[in-house]
């Protein structure tokens, strides 16, 4: 059966329709990022590559790819083997590699050929990029945003889970960029992805939802540790209606004690990130906390990064980036149950309008 070839703007309207979406890139070029859901079938793996890469420079084009074909059928024989045989006619799958090339086309022409309706990204991966960063910035557009305030330590985090729960619709940026958004956010074990991974999982979310209810999202900056927030979806936010959830600061301090139980657990590593402060707070301020840090005084280190870093940046951030923060409905809560982070995203769903898209 003929391949069919559909240019990347195409593919992204229609992703549901592919009963499976194969990535014939390596391992490594699959990790930093790939087609949302797609499945990893390298036509070379991370050795072969660099291998036919050197053979390309160091000896000539042909040699390289008679031992690349020859690796890349062996590759291709053993995926047919363990994921295709036991598929039926009418299985419909997309294959990609980098640029839609020799990687992807050697395995959408055997496929084909089996009698499968094959389909592949003209342009491959890299085309496929360039029309997700497209569509994200359109797609950001579609959706009426609720932004939850509140300084570090309220529950922002908390109150997304707890919408969540509730099926309602959450983009929590932090989860999808592994990391908890400020100098001391860094998650021990635990990497970033890549921004075009942010980037995609960020789309990836944002197409599930529905354009006629609202989206809650946490007052993020631009950079959530590493990774850069799309300027449209952060133009977007910082236009939208703000909530501004409050806590007592010595329900804040347990909270972040909780939720950062590394800090406790692991002095050596809070220590390292309060260095991260010195240019900021100074060096003999940073020395004192970690001085206390050693000495067992974690909860009082925590109450004035509070009351001395977070809570003042915090202030003059919000007020300078989140237009509508001056008329923000006021969210306070009791304390940090779980039942009260429950209550309030009830009562915040109860009320939440539904309105037309932008």
């Amino acid at each position: 059966m003929p391949v069919l070839t559909l240019p990347a703007s195409d593919v992204l309207a229609r992703l549901d329709d592919f009963h499976t979406i194969i990535d014939a890139r390596s391992e490594d070029e699959h990790a930093l990022d790939h087609v949302p859901g797609a499945v990893n079938w390298p036509t070379l793996n991370n050795a072969e590559r660099i291998a036919i890469g050197t053979m390309y420079k160091q000896v000539n084009a042909f040699e390289a790819k008679k031992r690349g074909a020859a690796l890349a059928a062996k590759n291709i024989a053993a995926h047919i083997e363990r994921e295709v045989i036991e598929k039926p006619r009418d299985w419909k799958p997309l294959v990609y590699c980098w640029r839609g090339g020799n990687r992807s086309g050697a395995l959408a022409t055997i496929l084909g050929a089996i009698g499968f309706q094959v389909t592949l990204i003209e342009g491959g991966y890299k085309a496929w990029r360039a029309a997700l960063v497209d569509d994200l910035a359109q797609t950001a557009l579609k959706f009426e945003y609720r932004v939850i305030c509140g300084p570090t330590g309220s529950g922002k985090t908390r109150l997304l889970h707890a919408l969540a729960a509730q099926n309602a619709q959450v983009l929590d940026l932090e989860a999808l960029a592994a990391h908890r958004s400020s100098v001391l956010g860094h998650i021990p074990g635990t990497a970033q992805p890549s921004q075009k991974r942010f980037d995609s999982l960020i789309w990836k979310t944002l197409r599930q939802f529905d354009p006629a209810q609202v989206v809650y999202v946490e007052s993020e900056s631009k950079k959530v540790g590493n990774l850069r927030v799309p300027d449209s979806l952060m133009e977007t936010m910082r236009k939208s209606p703000c909530m501004d959830l409050r806590l007592s600061d010595s329900e804040r301090v347990a909270l972040l004690l909780e939720d950062y139980d590394f800090f406790v657990q692991d002095p050596a590593h809070f220590c390292e990130r309060l260095g991260a402060l010195v240019e900021l707070r100074g060096k003999a301020v940073v020395s004192d906390w970690i001085a206390k840090v050693h000495a067992g005084q974690t909860p009082s280190v925590v109450q004035e990064l509070l009351t001395q870093h977070y809570d003042p940046m915090y202030s003059q951030s919000i007020e300078r980036n989140f237009k509508l923060f001056p008329h923000a409905l006021p969210l306070e809560l009791p304390d940090r149950t779980p039942a009260s982070f429950v209550e309030m995203a009830t009562a915040l769903i109860a009320h939440a309008p539904v309105e037309s898209a932008n």
